[in-house]
């Protein structure tokens, strides 16, 4: 603007001129407060009237960064009109995800296997898991490797609750277990036991191994329905061959189960893993 006729249509105080601001272009039309047009009489850019945003019709091309405030964590996306908005983080462990028009953060898609937690007993008698979230989880995992007992020829052993732990279901009846093992064969024995017997024969010698090997424990949160079903190995003295043990045992008792419990001896040495597959 070089000539005083280029300003006979603005209002005062329309296009100023301060020290600290340098140029200030302001305008207050019905529908937008600035419009920025090329020689072609396009319009570039434009200010909607009362905001603070600004719509760009083409592409921004710049040397240095056009961005927004936005909080930590935060993204930009196009929202149902047709400008940018903030998109705030989602909580721990959760994804960006498109319902097919918009983006948010969910939870990971299920069947995903999850780690909950995991201990390394030493000279204790019993170990126990409570971190069960049935409205989460749909089955567990448990990993073992290298179990130990301070005594040879243990049986490892598992029992529930229905309490979180405060107690735990002991009764003679309390489940229905078929055990099968093999050295050069199977064998295998049906019963009703307060246990669940799921590996035998351990030991603690350095030069034998020890228990490896995963239980998995299905419909935990179903009241009569929940099963165990682990596939682990030992070893029967320092020369004999590997045991292979096959296990299924089902909880009698008429609840459902948000605790396990693994006993047989006093823990050495070794690791115990838990695991959540995911419902969604």
């Amino acid at each position: 603007m070089t000539k005083a006729r280029d300003l006979a249509g603005f209002s005062t105080g329309s296009i100023t001129n301060t020290t600290a601001d340098g140029l200030i272009l302001k305008g207050d039309g019905s529908s937008t407060d600035v419009i920025i047009k090329n020689g072609a009489d396009a319009t570039v850019a434009s200010v909607a009237d009362g905001t603070v945003n600004i719509a760009a019709a083409g592409s921004i091309t710049a040397t240095g960064a056009v961005t927004r405030a936005l909080t930590r964590g935060s993204i930009d996306v196009g929202n149902s009109s047709g400008v940018s908005a903030p998109l705030a983080k989602g909580t721990a462990g959760t994804v960006l995800t498109s319902d097919g028009t918009d983006l948010s953060f969910a939870e990971a898609g299920g069947g995903a296997m999850e780690f909950i937690s995991s201990q390394t007993p030493s000279n204790v008698t019993a170990i126990s898991f409570t971190g069960f979230d049935n409205s989460k989880y749909l089955n567990y995992k448990f990993e073992f490797s290298n179990i130990r007992f301070t005594i040879d020829n243990r049986t490892m052993y598992l029992r529930t609750s229905s309490n979180g732990g405060s107690s735990w279901d002991g009764g003679s009846s309390d489940y229905k277990q078929q055990l099968q093992e093999a050295t050069t064969g199977f064998q295998g024995s049906t019963e009703t036991t307060s246990i669940g017997r799921f590996v035998e024969q351990t030991s603690d010698s350095t030069a034998e191994r020890g228990i490896d090997g995963t239980l998995t424990v299905f419909n935990p949160g179903e009241s009569t329905l929940t099963t165990t079903q682990g596939y682990c190995t030992s070893q029967r003295g320092a020369t004999s061959a590997l045991i292979f043990s096959i296990s299924v045992i089902t909880r009698m008792a008429a609840s459902e189960v948000n605790a396990i419990q693994f006993g047989g001896g006093t823990f050495a040495s070794g690791t115990i893993s838990m695991y959540g597959l995911k419902k969604s």
